[in-house]
């Protein structure tokens, strides 16, 4: 059984790097319908990085970030928190509120409704990617949305999961809508127990 995310081989990562692959395509045709606008997601990046690295790799602590944050449980469990830049929030607003300057941190509520909602797509995207290649049947509990500095966010996954040690499954991705470069990436923490189920599931030991 893994005890923590670095005992992940270059084969356990590939196998995840597929099932974002797959996650990342489903997702942009679900945004790209619910939007009515082009999205291509870019090809993502698995990465195991401890928790300041992944502060490091989005900005910094003072970044202020949109992170939706869902948990899943089922035949695995864990959780996935999308981290998603300012751009992304101001395309949904404008595209169902038809309003053209928004303040993340001061979004109203029918604001956040909607960018937590296309939140909720994406995250039902990459999760029906691994419960498909996996053969597991996976439900997602409400998401949650918090705007906030990336220091204070990673106090999520580290005090939820804490028995995972001092790393996450860090997904560099993005996507481009109607040509508009964004970048979101993804923090995946399944719980370990639930790691070696996948793991054995995709037939990688």
């Amino acid at each position: 059984m893994y005890k923590n995310y670095e005992d992940l081989s270059p084969i356990a990562i590939d196998a995840l790097q597929e099932i974002g692959n797959i996650g990342s395509g489903n997702a942009a045709s679900s945004l790209s319908a619910m939007l009515s606008k082009s999205v291509s997601m870019h090809v993502p990046k698995i990465k195991v990085l401890d928790y300041q690295a992944v502060i490091d790799e989005m900005g910094g602590p003072e970044k202020v970030i949109t992170a939706i944050l869902v948990s899943f449980k089922g035949d695995i469990k864990g959780m996935m928190m999308f981290l998603l830049e300012d751009a992304f929030a101001q395309i949904v607003v404008n595209t169902f509120m038809g309003k053209k300057h928004v303040n993340v941190i001061k979004m109203d509520e029918a604001d956040s409704s909607a960018v937590k909602e296309m939140g909720n797509i994406m995250a039902g995207a990459y999760l029906s990617a691994l419960a498909a290649m996996a053969e597991f049947t996976v439900a997602m509990d409400p998401p949650s949305m918090t705007v906030d500095m990336m220091g204070a966010l990673m106090s999520a996954p580290m005090t939820t999961l804490h028995d995972v040690g001092d790393k996450v499954l860090f997904i560099d991705d993005g996507f481009a809508i109607d040509n508009v470069n964004i970048d979101a990436n993804i923090i995946l923490v399944p719980e370990m127990e639930s790691l070696d189920i996948l793991m054995r599931k995709l037939g990688v030991n």
